[in-house]
């Protein structure tokens, strides 16, 4: 073989590993965490002052995974308040397996979730409430199994 069939050889493959790699990066799949991204980010103050206010809770809330369930429990001092709010279970890895809620707690400040609603990865639970008129937010890492 000579040195001009082998420069050949050479462009043809190097063609086809470009080829390629255009083909496989044209069709990457890319998500952003949210759709309205700069919106997001004029609201962000007040997630700080959310995080704050839960920071000051003398109690914290909680996150657990029962064989049925799982529990979210609020902090003790926001028993008997009137709360509203949402519950994000917020996956890095795909879109399609987030799960949003309304914040619906019971007299003792848990509400339930099944298991079966989840998928067995890592979640970035993002809890964002009121209380009577104070606003909490907070966010906590919750892996299911």
């Amino acid at each position: 073989m000579n040195w001009g069939n082998k420069l050949l050889i050479t462009f043809i493959v190097f063609g086809a590993g470009m080829s390629f790699m255009v083909y496989k990066s044209v069709n990457s799949k890319f998500e952003l965490v949210s759709k309205e991204y700069y919106k997001d980010e004029l609201a962000y103050q007040q997630v700080i002052d959310g995080t704050k206010n839960a920071d000051a809770l003398t109690s914290k809330l909680t996150i657990t995974e029962d064989e049925k369930n799982i529990v979210l429990q609020l902090p003790e001092e926001l028993k008997g308040k009137k709360i509203t709010g949402s519950v994000w279970f917020y996956s890095a890895a795909d879109e399609t397996k987030d799960r949003k809620f309304e914040l619906k707690t019971n007299a003792d400040g848990k509400q339930f979730f099944e298991n079966k609603l989840f998928f067995p990865i890592n979640y970035k639970v993002k809890i964002d409430w009121k209380a009577d008129s104070e606003h909490y937010y907070t966010e906590k890492d919750f892996s299911i199994k």
